[in-house]
């Protein structure tokens, strides 16, 4: 029998990896640890939270003794690391909470996982889940391969560029049976509305300006988060230790382009007049070292595992926005902060 720990579990992409594992390997044990910061909801997991194979631990990968207690407490069988500060604007204005979390929680888990582990590496999995902005910013054409070199160019990608080196090193320093992939822009539920689409779809509710940054010519490969997920389960169970692999959407968008389209979505299914979200585009001043163009050759992980994507962005997008225009509670709840409060009612309780 598997245990995993999954970390950063409540978040957006975690909650979509903790639901996928929780019901579709019933055997597997599956320990949600999470510090519950501002983007981590236990709302986004309501469906499963009674769920038999899935326990929640509240904890700070920063605090390395309490790491190394849930080691012992369950002797986990694999690790997908999730967690992170992920938002670029945020590593802006605080570069130290994403060295605390990205790199140095990061650094702890490794340790934990490598001491744990020491006598037995067999069996083992650690999986560390990244991001394509480690590579940088590319022109107009080419595409990040596994092979591309690192050129990380804001503290969150600074941060995660260390984190992956970390794990490569842990790799061939001490054996350590590791995992790694790197991923595009995600989209869909349960997003925090500081992320581009949720921001906008919130707005266009509430009829407040969309802004944009710069002239909106940056160019993101956008990943349907389920798809992203499923890539995560098929590397973990069939993927090579030691390798990376690429996971993107094959779907380019400029910023403005997306959010145009975004815009005729919600015109429609709102009812509104064509154009109407569409005037409440507002461009604001860029982005500190803002990357020009992400676009992700995932060509490896079809090649070897056989994934690709199943939707397209349009079908994607609207299947998102559906899900936003259906779960407005959830929306205000997390717009207004008022979501935190359901850890406590939930949980405290017990």
């Amino acid at each position: 029998m598997q245990t995993i720990l999954i970390t950063g579990g409540a978040g957006f992409i975690g909650s979509h990896l903790t639901r996928l594992f929780v019901t579709k390997y019933p055997d597997y044990k599956i320990v949600n640890l999470d510090a519950l910061t501002y983007a981590g909801n236990l709302m986004n997991l309501k469906d499963i939270e009674d769920s038999s194979n899935y326990t929640f631990e509240k904890g700070d990968i920063t605090v390395a003794e309490f790491v190394n207690s849930l080691f012992l407490k369950y002797a986990f069988t694999g690790v997908l690391h999730c967690a992170a500060e992920s938002h670029v604007d945020r590593s802006i204005t605080d570069p130290l909470a994403f060295v605390r979390t990205n790199v140095i929680g990061t650094v702890n888990l490794l340790q934990a996982a490598k001491n744990s582990w020491k006598d037995q590496m067999e069996g083992k999995i650690f999986y560390h889940i990244s991001t394509d902005e480690v590579y940088g910013s590319l022109g107009e054409e080419g595409f990040f391969t596994e092979e591309t070199a690192y050129d990380p160019r804001s503290p969150y990608s600074a941060s995660k560029a260390s984190s992956d080196h970390f794990v490569r090193a842990y790799h061939h320093t001490y054996k350590l049976p590791v995992k790694l992939s790197n991923c595009s822009n995600n989209y869909g539920p349960f997003h925090f509305p500081e992320k581009l689409i949720p921001l906008c779809i919130h707005n266009i509710l509430n009829k407040k300006p969309l802004p944009i940054y710069g002239k909106g010519e940056n160019v993101r490969d956008w990943l349907f988060v389920v798809d992203h997920v499923r890539a995560i389960d098929t590397i973990f169970h069939n993927g090579k230790f030691g390798e990376t692999y690429n996971i993107g959407g094959h779907n380019e968008w400029t910023n403005i382009a997306l959010v145009k389209e975004l815009c005729k979505q919600m015109d429609e299914k709102l009812g509104r007049e064509p154009g109407e979200s569409a005037a409440l585009i507002t461009y604001v001043k860029d982005r500190a070292g803002h990357d020009l163009r992400y676009a992700i050759d995932a060509t490896k992980l079809k090649d070897e595992l056989g994934w690709l994507p199943s939707l397209q962005f349009e079908e994607g997008l609207s299947k998102t926005i559906d899900w936003y225009l259906s779960n407005q509670d959830w929306l205000n709840n997390v717009t207004s902060g008022s979501y935190q409060n359901y850890y406590d009612h939930q949980y405290n309780k017990r």
